[in-house]
């Protein structure tokens, strides 16, 4: 019968231990999970806080886009009150108008340099355009 108890007894000790070594090996993947699972949620909540920032970003930039513009506007709408209080001689109004529109449509730059145009120009003043709707067809077909 002693026998029997010491073998009892031997079996319950393996038993334990091969039940605590199982139980740990289990438990690592487990914390394994639970801390990768903890890094997807640090992840997804730095990702959400760096959408925000991006967000604000663009919004602040509007809005300061919007206040430049406006400040560009205001000047702009003082030089032209100015100019036409100030400037009362009608030919020289005249000549100014004209320097302005020829420096936008040109676009000149001091050192004679120009853009690149998206058009040909004209060779002759009373030319058609290349942007004429006919330019380029037969006069037959120009009806």
């Amino acid at each position: 019968m002693t026998n029997l108890i010491l073998a009892a007894v031997a079996a319950l000790i393996v038993g334990v231990v091969i039940g605590v070594l199982v139980g740990r090996s289990g438990q690592g993947s487990t914390l394994r999970q639970r801390r990768a699972e903890q890094q997807i949620d640090e992840l997804r909540s730095e990702y959400t806080r760096y959408q925000a920032q991006v967000n604000e970003h663009f919004m602040e930039s509007a809005h300061l886009l919007r206040r430049f513009n406006d400040a560009y506007r205001d000047v702009n709408q003082h030089m032209a009150r100015g100019a036409n209080r100030l400037c009362n001689d009608e030919d020289w109004q005249a000549e100014l108008e004209r320097e302005t529109s020829r420096a936008r449509l040109e676009d000149v730059r001091e050192d004679g340099v120009e853009p690149p145009r998206d058009y040909a120009p004209k060779s002759d003043p009373g030319e058609k355009g290349t942007l004429a709707e006919d330019y380029g067809l037969p006069k037959k077909e120009r009806a």
